[in-house]
């Protein structure tokens, strides 16, 4: 079995036409790293360059699918990044085709010949929920949670799945808001394929894999593709090139900043916690006298 550093995958021994993708570092709550989604990328063309596999599950260890990037450490400091340009001027292109190499990657469960399947527990929410969607299907717990909160601040999810997997005005919606799902709402939206109770997951996530699974893997090929030329010529990778120039937008216009700024004097959980509360979040002219407001403290601090 190949190894990687932040996943597993293996054949499942008790169904050998199943692979078992799992993100594997359950004391972060499998957030991503730099690294995941280079892994997910070499992980899926090892299940494709492998005949007997037919189906690919995506699952989550401990607690949770996954909870999005691991941002704590970056938010909090003021460490130069691709995506967090603490110099002037922010330089857009370095910031896009870093994270437009992670949404190729994630890709990769949605462009292999092979059906995906994410098997989703606990949450599934921000970058981890661009995992989740870019598998074809989706089973989930009854109380899973997905969805994408930093759509409020500093966030646009980059594989831009939610339109073409909800339609226009649930997209909407929960572009908006930031607001989750959970998996019996997702499965009445028809964002998830199933919905069951927790303890029936595992099972749930069987039953419809090896269902799939003993179609002849070249017909399930054809299947795919011809659905996934819908959505091409639907626009998605024209969708997906603005979502992640946006994203990077998100991070460095004035909200943006806030935001960092605040995570980075107050701490990353409080930044969090008033971006879900509903508060308003100060923006323009506004957040820019916040930002200086919270620099001179962090400055004040430092002395």
């Amino acid at each position: 079995m190949p190894d990687f550093e932040t996943l597993t995958i293996h054949a499942d021994e008790h169904h050998p036409r199943l692979a078992r993708l799992r993100l594997n570092r359950p004391e972060r709550l499998n957030a991503i790293t730099k690294q995941t989604p280079r892994d997910i990328r070499a992980a899926v063309a090892w299940a494709e360059s492998n005949e007997s596999i037919h189906v690919i599950i995506v699952e989550g260890a401990g607690k949770g699918f996954c909870g999005g990037y691991d941002l704590v450490d970056s938010a909090e400091t003021l460490q130069e990044h691709p995506c967090q340009q603490e110099s002037t001027p922010w330089d857009p292109m370095v910031d896009y085709a870093f994270m437009k190499q992670n949404t190729d990657d994630f890709m990769s469960l949605w462009r292999c010949r092979k059906p995906t399947i994410a098997k989703v527990h606990g949450a599934a929410v921000a970058g981890g929920s661009d995992i989740a969607m870019c598998c074809d299907l989706l089973v989930m717990a009854d109380d899973a949670r997905i969805g994408y909160m930093p759509t409020r601040v500093w966030g646009c999810p980059t594989t831009a799945m939610w339109t073409f997997r909800l339609g226009f005005a649930r997209a909407k919606q929960l572009m908006f808001t930031g607001d989750t799902l959970d998996g019996k709402m997702a499965a009445e939206w028809g964002l998830a394929n199933v919905s069951v109770p927790l303890e029936e997951l595992e099972a749930a996530t069987l039953k419809l894999a090896n269902r799939i699974a003993s179609v002849p893997s070249s017909h399930l090929a054809m299947h795919k593709m011809i659905v996934n030329q819908v959505m091409l010529t639907m626009g998605l990778e024209q969708t997906q090139t603005m979502a992640t120039v946006f994203d990077g937008i998100t991070r460095h216009n004035p909200e943006g900043m806030w935001f960092r700024r605040y995570a980075q004097t107050e701490g990353f959980k409080a930044a969090i916690e008033w971006r879900d509360s509903g508060r308003p979040i100060p923006e323009g002219d506004e957040a820019r006298e916040k930002i200086r407001e919270l620099e001179a403290r962090a400055k004040s601090k430092g002395a």
